[in-house]
């Protein structure tokens, strides 16, 4: 069965909307960080709004991952979008996850989850994250969509981390 990897970049007070704020720590140990999840994956499941997010900046981007996303296949958690242009898209629509355990059961490596806020917290309550993988910036924001919302729990065991510079990268596995 494959597993769905939760990938976020996230401040110290758990902010991880619109991350403009994380280019400026960019290290190789964080590209090799990064790296490890496009490895083993592929597949993306993706919200709505960082669909769009990653469609525009994409396919025209010249950095090193764009081939990598531009050619997963990428499906797209949507009940109002009528259609998904951006190359080897799928939208996926109605009961979460029925269609999530879906594509949990298909062949292939894990299914990671970029971004995506409210998926993440929908697929946070239902259980279906096998592994949260955070890169955490010495940054506090004070405000913007966090990671665990207020009434969100969740019991977590530490499987790694891993000092990248002024950033950590920790990945958690749900105890269940």
């Amino acid at each position: 069965m494959r597993k769905l990897v939760v990938t976020e970049f996230m401040s110290l007070d758990g902010v991880i909307e619109n991350p403009m704020w994380t280019f400026k720590y960019w290290s190789d140990p964080m590209h090799n960080f990064k790296g490890e999840e496009t490895a083993n994956s592929d597949a993306l499941l993706l919200g709505r709004v960082t669909y769009e997010g990653f469609a525009q900046a994409w396919p025209n981007s010249p950095d090193e991952g764009a081939a990598y996303f531009n050619g997963v296949r990428k499906y797209v958690v949507s009940n109002t979008l009528k259609t998904a242009d951006w190359n080897n898209s799928v939208i996926i629509s109605g009961d979460l996850v029925a269609e999530v355990n879906k594509l949990k059961a298909q062949a292939g490596t894990n299914i990671t989850v970029h971004g995506s806020g409210k998926l993440v917290q929908s697929l946070l309550r239902a259980g279906l994250v096998d592994t949260v993988r955070v890169l955490v910036y010495p940054v506090v924001l004070g405000q913007g969509q966090r990671l665990f919302e207020d009434g969100t729990t969740a019991t977590l065991k530490l499987v790694e981390s891993r000092p990248l510079g002024d950033v950590i990268g920790l990945i958690y596995e749900p105890e269940r």
